[in-house]
């Protein structure tokens, strides 16, 4: 009986130091508590945070990432958080970013929230410049959205399924001055209009090499 006991309490560590290694290198940048690290364009009140969870709901505003890690600037890294649209809701996920006071972010790429706004560019677009019109999540249910930022590419993963996959040599061509490229930059969330209600928890980041 004591032999048992051993071999499920040493199974057990191993599968939490398992776990552990798994979970090595994330940090997370929101505490479900306050918005402590994070930065608000105009109409800053359309962010609330309700159970431990970044409710969005009303007229345009970003929240930019202005934390101590890493000093807001990343390049190379994993992004994942948990996401819940309701019906005709429509947000979006920035990287590559930096604060601005108000309108639309010009640096950086938008990865599109959306599974029944009217917008058809979907979940998992990289907006404008590689598009998803499928959907491959429903309203009201949690999922996992994980964006992969490595050199020269942007991979989209919904529910752990490679969704979309941008390369910006082949998929944008000439970028001239514009500042909606992969260079360098924080992370954001939009509020996209008052119609919209999403939903973000357990936003995590990683960066890598």
């Amino acid at each position: 009986m004591k032999k048992i006991i051993v071999v499920i309490i040493c199974a057990f560590i191993s599968l939490n130091v398992s776990a552990q290694k798994a979970d090595k290198g994330w940090k997370s940048l929101f505490n479900g508590k306050s918005f402590k690290g994070w930065s608000f364009s105009e109409n800053p009140d359309s962010f609330s945070i309700e159970d431990g969870v970044v409710k969005v709901e009303g007229p345009r505003s970003h929240m930019f990432y202005t934390g101590k890690y890493k000093k807001h600037d990343f390049k190379n890294f994993e992004l994942k958080m948990q996401v819940k649209t309701m019906p005709g809701a429509n947000s979006g996920i920035f990287v590559h970013t930096e604060f601005e006071e108000d309108g639309w972010p010009s640096k950086g790429y938008e990865i599109q929230v959306n599974q029944t706004q009217g917008d058809w560019r979907k979940t998992g677009s990289v907006y404008s410049f590689k598009d998803v019109k499928e959907t491959f999540v429903k309203d009201n249910e949690w999922y996992t959205q994980h964006i992969i930022v490595q050199g020269d590419d942007i991979t989209v993963k919904i529910n752990g399924e490679v969704i979309n996959e941008f390369n910006e040599k082949t998929d944008r061509g000439e970028i001239g001055d514009s500042g909606k490229r992969l260079s360098h930059g924080t992370v954001a969330l939009q509020a996209h209009d008052p119609k919209s209600v999403v939903y973000y928890k357990d936003i995590m980041i990683k960066p890598l090499p």
